[in-house]
């Protein structure tokens, strides 16, 4: 018996005692993690955090997905076995170059070295299941489509990618809120500065420091040299006092005009929480980027390292674009007036960014990370799955740029690219609902859904040539808005 020589023996041969503390463990461990959570997302909505909590929600799904992703590879990892190719279709696009084998020789592995393999207890789950897969391929005289040791180290990876995206983000999300919340004194000072109420100055525009920084010099009278400053401009001091000053000016005379006590910072945080749920997440078009990069990994070709430099160009691509939305708010104003009563506004756009759509950058910054912690957690894992000789590691030549180029991009979306997202793209045409607070929030979404139902009610019960409710609901919609704003502080014009 296979059993009684210490190989390897199935449940019916394992003493009870390690049954039960093998399972306790697991059960003990997955208990804490969920616990952790819930107690976070407690924290956050007893705190009123209520974008934070919806993110905690969000990597709870992931979390489910994963679940959901591992218990389908368990299950079908025999049925995976039992599918048979030809062996010629194995020796096409291999991460690793295949030595050359006898005629005899099995086949099984679909990576180079089985050796400083981590977890291999996983791999016997199914293992009789397997072996009989592979025992049903050779009398075909073909080969199982996966093997079990690599239907494994595939678990083991989607594992480590999702986990290391969501720290990835997290510690972003950290890195930059802590540099805008440096902003709150300007705010403070600003608010202080308001409440004073002192007589109109009259703002000479080219002398105006934001007018300086961003619209006098190189970039004036050439494009070329405007896109190459903004370029540069995104690696020192991406967002200055004036900076902020000027644009919270121009958001509040154009979204809430009657109360310039608005507190800018505190709006631009909770939409900052509130896209940190979208960033946290992985979405559909991500996983099918991760199942290219994975086909496109063939020995000799070095994908990963030239795939290092998209997540890098993307992100100078939006840094450039945020700092050069900020140059061309200030030739706006200067190419508009010489002199005007009171502090420097600009007007803002959605024409500003690209396809007239800032949420475009979200959208840029979100597959910039997800990226980022691809190639971060690959890295990892071949290192602790293979060790740091294996061929599917790849040359250190190439191995050296592309972790200098990940903490690069890590350092500069945190601490400059972030923060110039959080406020350039309040210049858009248009407001977000995190201008209310939340209780308002709710309030306004819960009267509009009562009009909308109203709405659909009446259109049933009207005849033909009457008046649809639609087209008088909008004037309500913005005054009841207006009238909860102001109870809160905050009003919208």
């Amino acid at each position: 018996m296979a059993e009684a020589d210490g190989e390897e023996a199935t449940l019916e041969f394992t003493p009870t005692w390690i049954v039960a503390a093998v399972c306790s463990l697991i059960v003990l461990i997955s208990l804490l993690a969920e616990r952790f959570l819930h107690y976070l997302g407690k924290t956050f909505k007893r705190k009123n955090q209520k974008p934070l909590y919806e993110a905690i929600l969000k990597v709870k799904e992931e979390l489910m997905l994963l679940g959901f992703i591992s218990l389908l590879l368990t299950v079908f990892q025999g049925k995976i076995q039992e599918t048979c190719i030809r062996r010629s279709w194995t020796l096409h696009m291999l991460p690793c170059e295949r030595e050359e084998e006898g005629p005899a020789a099995p086949t099984t592995e679909h990576f180079g070295t089985t050796s400083q393999i981590i977890g291999r207890i996983g791999r016997r789950l199914l293992s009789e299941g397997a072996a009989g897969g592979v025992e049903i391929c050779k009398q075909k005289g073909k080969v199982p489509l996966m093997s079990l040791e690599a239907i494994h180290q595939l678990h083991i990876f989607i594992f480590v990618l999702a986990i290391t995206h969501v720290v990835f983000s997290v510690l972003t999300m950290l890195l930059g809120g802590a540099k805008i919340h440096r902003w709150k004194q300007w705010e403070d000072a600003i608010q202080k500065d308001t409440a004073e109420n002192g007589p109109k100055k009259v703002t000479v525009v080219h002398n105006s420091e934001f007018i300086r920084k961003h619209f006098k010099g190189l970039g004036k009278d050439s494009r070329i040299l405007s896109w190459l400053q903004s370029f540069f401009k995104q690696f020192y001091g991406s967002v200055g006092k004036s900076d902020y000053t000027t644009m919270r000016l121009g958001f509040i005379m154009t979204h809430c005009r009657g109360n310039l006590k608005f507190d800018f910072h505190k709006y631009m945080l909770r939409v900052l929480e509130s896209d940190f749920k979208k960033v946290v997440g992985i979405s559909w078009y991500l996983w099918v980027f991760v199942v290219i990069f994975l086909l496109l990994n063939v020995n000799g070709w070095h994908t990963y390292f030239w795939i290092s430099f998209i997540p890098l160009l993307l992100l100078l691509s939006v840094g450039t674009k945020l700092e050069h939305v900020i140059a061309q708010l200030a030739q706006d104003v200067a190419e508009k007036h010489s002199a005007i009563e009171g502090d420097l506004i600009v007007k803002p756009s959605d024409d500003h960014f690209w396809f007239g759509r800032p949420r475009i950058v979200l959208f840029l910054i979100h597959f910039i990370l997800f990226q980022n912690a691809f190639e971060i957690a690959f890295f990892f894992w071949i290192l602790t799955t293979y060790g740091f000789s294996s061929c599917i590691m790849g040359k250190v030549v190439f191995i050296v740029p592309r972790l200098v180029i990940g903490v690069i991009i890590q350092l500069l979306c945190s601490y400059s690219t972030l923060p110039l997202y959080a406020i350039v793209t309040q210049m858009g045409s248009s407001y977000k609902k995190e201008i209310f607070n939340e209780h308002v929030q709710q309030g306004v979404l819960g009267w509009a859904q009562k009009v909308k139902m109203k709405k659909g009610f009446k259109k049933s019960n009207t005849v033909n040539g009457s008046t649809s409710t639609a087209e008088s609901a909008g004037p309500s919609v913005k005054i009841e808005m207006m009238k909860r704003g102001n109870d809160a502080g905050e009003t919208i014009e």
